[in-house]
């Protein structure tokens, strides 16, 4: 059922928007949800965390006059309970079916909809280049960005499509312009927004090492070779070739403090190589990556910050709030960094979790071959990111 065929409860229902949600479980505060989409949905990708119950019954055991006890028993009768959906219709309905027998509860407005057009910037405090750098963070995916900037200009890493507008605004509040956007590689969990910001005036910036997989608008767009230099203000981002997760990623060097890595190192974990060319490359995709982490990143000094494209559930942040941390501290951390090449390909190849939601997809919308509306490509991301190759943390083992 579409949201809209959900009848209005006769009782009331007030609701919580994404943002107040969001505070109260960054808080520490006891939250209970009740997931009422469909079992395959939540298993999937839900909202978790440490101070979150959360609870899944299908909308549709909701929709009798008689609602079985057993599905009533499910649900706490003692403290308050937010209902949750796709899109928001279903959770409103429950809520209000709920309230009518006793229940304190309320709905999360546009439902996980909603929870995925939370986006957040951070100051990354530790970053100790020219100019200010921010991170963003969308909670819903654990995508991370990157915007510097410094004496009226401005560069963004990894911008996501559906963000395209909040960018600008960004920009236009600190008095910058946006000068570059530039892409790590082609991303198989987001639609990226490179294009629409070169649309926009913005020089998009892709990675010449990624045109080859089948892009169709690299003639539109600047292509970064390894070494070369972007100045913002008096910062300077330089290409850094760290192919593996992708025979085009590429990180940059945000003024010689920190390391946008996009997925080829993450602060719990190292990136998943099977994405481009399946199980049968991974391997040989596996030991590039093992090259580039050894050549190109753990080269660099201990003090340079890493700062991936992603962050996953098992991520910690830094005291600043950002998903960043010093190169020293993850070689320290991270047995996988300080593995033989064998050792590492074995390990990484050993608990990958399941690909990304639509990934092929994406990678198709990404490549320029496949068109969608920002609808459709809204909907294409919306799920957990899985682009590390691990389901749990490496950092601490």
């Amino acid at each position: 059922m579409n949201a809209e065929d959900f009848p209005t409860p006769d009782v009331e229902v007030e609701s919580t928007d994404p943002e107040t949600l969001k505070r109260r479980i960054d808080d520490g505060e006891d939250v209970t949800l009740l997931d009422a989409r469909m079992q395959s949905d939540y298993e999937e990708w839900r909202i978790d965390g440490e101070s979150v119950e959360s609870v899944n019954v299908p909308y549709f055991e909701f929709l009798e006059d008689e609602i079985d006890d057993d599905v009533l028993e499910q649900i706490p009768a003692d403290r308050d309970v937010t209902v949750l959906c796709a899109k928001g219709g279903a959770s409103e309905y429950v809520a209000g079916t709920l309230a009518e027998r006793g229940y304190d509860v309320d709905h999360l407005e546009d439902g996980m909809n909603g929870w995925a057009s939370i986006y957040e910037a951070v100051e990354v405090t530790d970053y100790d280049g020219a100019g200010t750098l921010l991170q963003y963070q969308r909670p819903s995916s654990g995508c991370l960005g990157y915007l510097l900037y410094d004496d009226g200009e401005a560069a963004i890493i990894d911008p996501l499509r559906a963000f395209t507008d909040r960018y600008l605004e960004d920009a236009d509040d600190l008095g910058v312009d946006i000068e570059y956007a530039l892409d790590t590689h082609i991303h198989a969990d987001h639609i990226s927004g490179v294009r629409d910001l070169d649309e926009e005036g913005v020089e998009g910036v892709i990675p010449a090492a990624a045109v080859d997989r089948g892009v169709t608008y690299a003639d539109e767009l600047t292509t970064a070779e390894d070494g070369d230099v972007f100045e913002v203000g008096d910062a300077t981002i330089e290409a850094v070739y760290t192919p593996g997760h992708t025979t085009g990623m590429t990180s940059y060097l945000v003024d010689d403090s920190l390391l946008a890595t996009g997925d080829g190192l993450f602060i719990e974990s190292v990136a998943r190589p099977d994405l481009e060319e399946g199980d049968d490359g991974a391997p040989d995709a596996a030991r590039m990556l093992y090259g580039s982490l050894q050549d190109r990143v753990l080269s660099l000094p201990d003090d340079t910050l890493v700062g991936g494209a992603h962050f996953s559930d098992a991520a910690v942040p830094a005291d600043d709030g950002t998903y960043t941390a010093p190169i020293g501290d993850l070689v320290a951390e991270m047995d996988a960094l300080t593995m033989d090449e064998d050792e590492f390909v074995d390990l990484i190849l050993s608990d990958m979790p399941p690909r990304p939601a639509n990934y092929e997809d994406i990678i198709a919308t990404n490549l320029g071959q496949n068109a969608v509306d920002d609808e459709e490509a809204f909907t294409l991301e919306l799920g957990p990111n899985n682009c590390a190759a691990s389901q749990e943390s490496l950092a601490g083992d």
